[in-house]
């Protein structure tokens, strides 16, 4: 197993930081951190390397709100001088670990994303006859620390690159805690409840981490229990087999290797049934022969369809605005079986006349 040294002089080089102000600003240029950052930008870049390079670095404190779409999660959001630094980390380190990962891993990962995930989940559809599907409970609250820590430097021999990793780390702990229902596992004293635990959801080391963490289920998955049809999207994932006894053997198998993560599946979820009932995946329902958008995201946007269009009516959302977030979710819909559904929506909410034009 190859380990790689000298990595810390490259996150901190100018390039490097700047390639990552470039990533981080993304989508985010006509906000006021992002904005502030860049008005003077080979400053702050100047600041950041200096700090990075004599490892007085400090983390400054998430901003914190909920979400409540699929379902209610808290968001922390690292300032944005932060986020450059996370950045500079995964340019160096996200390719070591990027060649170790599963094709079917489909989360955060360039070229792969939501709709090739449900592409593959059709292409296995219709080639098995029954799915295991499984979550994992509270799952970025739950991940542990050192263990993540251990994966890590199995193969990054840095001191330095560490010392941020830890760093960051440190950043994230209690931001979740709140979050966190203790979970007990086999040999745990009560020191157990004070294991650091938990990643920031809106940080992009924590999307990055989550495929780490979770690269070990892959191949446990894929070289132990040699079942040839597995899709992961974050904690989703999915198992398909031609028998149900099968796939009981390895939801069983899994519960037992989770532990070894300090993970948990939700097990009332995690069931073996036919794919032609449906698989319930990404927000759409997949049948082997087509596939339906999930009830509840119809419902969804056209609530915030309402909402957008009331906006507009009142002068304060322009066309471009409204125009974007309608095309956005034409092409994401576009992926299931939803014509039927997409003129019923736009014949039941109009664009109204604009009161202030």
């Amino acid at each position: 197993m190859k380990t790689y040294r000298h990595l810390y002089a490259q996150v901190w080089s100018f390039d490097n930081l700047y390639l990552a102000y470039r990533r981080a600003r993304k989508g985010k240029r006509g906000q006021e951190p992002a904005a502030n950052f860049e008005f003077d930008l080979e400053g702050n870049l100047l600041q950041l390397q200096e700090e990075l390079a004599t490892k007085t670095y400090q983390p400054g404190p998430y901003h914190s709100f909920y979400i409540h779409e699929p379902k209610r999660r808290l968001i922390s959001a690292a300032p944005f001088r932060d986020r450059v630094v996370h950045h500079a980390l995964c340019n160096v380190i996200e390719p070591i670990f990027e060649r170790r990962f599963i094709d079917d891993s489909y989360a955060n990962r360039v070229g792969k994303g939501t709709h090739r995930a449900l592409d593959r989940c059709t292409f296995f559809a219709r080639r098995y006859s029954y799915v295991l599907q499984c979550d994992v409970q509270q799952f970025f609250p739950s991940i542990d620390h050192a263990i993540l820590r251990g994966i890590l430097t199995r193969y990054i021999a840095d001191g330095d690159v560490v010392w941020l990793v830890d760093r960051i780390l440190k950043s994230g702990v209690g931001v979740l805690s709140e979050e966190y229902e203790m979970q007990w596992f086999p040999g745990d004293d009560l020191t157990a409840s004070l294991r650091p635990r938990g990643l920031p959801i809106g940080n992009l080391t924590s999307q990055f981490w989550a495929n780490v963490y979770l690269s070990e289920l892959d191949q446990f998955v894929k070289r132990t229990l040699k079942c040839p049809a597995y899709i992961r999207y974050v904690d989703d994932f999915l198992l398909f087999g031609g028998d149900k006894p099968t796939l009981h053997a390895w939801r069983a198998a899994i519960i037992a290797f989770l532990i070894t993560l300090r993970l948990r599946l939700h097990e009332a979820s995690a069931q073996v049934y036919p794919v032609t009932t449906g698989i319930p995946f990404l927000g759409f329902r997949v049948y082997p022969a087509h596939r339906r958008l999930k009830r509840r995201k119809g419902i969804a946007f056209q609530r915030r369809l309402k909402q957008l269009l009331a906006a507009y009516a009142a002068g304060a959302v322009e066309q471009e605005q409204l125009d974007a977030a309608v095309r956005g979710w034409v092409a994401h819909v576009s992926h299931g079986d939803t014509y039927g559904l997409r003129r019923a929506v736009f014949q039941a909410n109009p664009v109204p006349r604009r009161l202030n034009p």
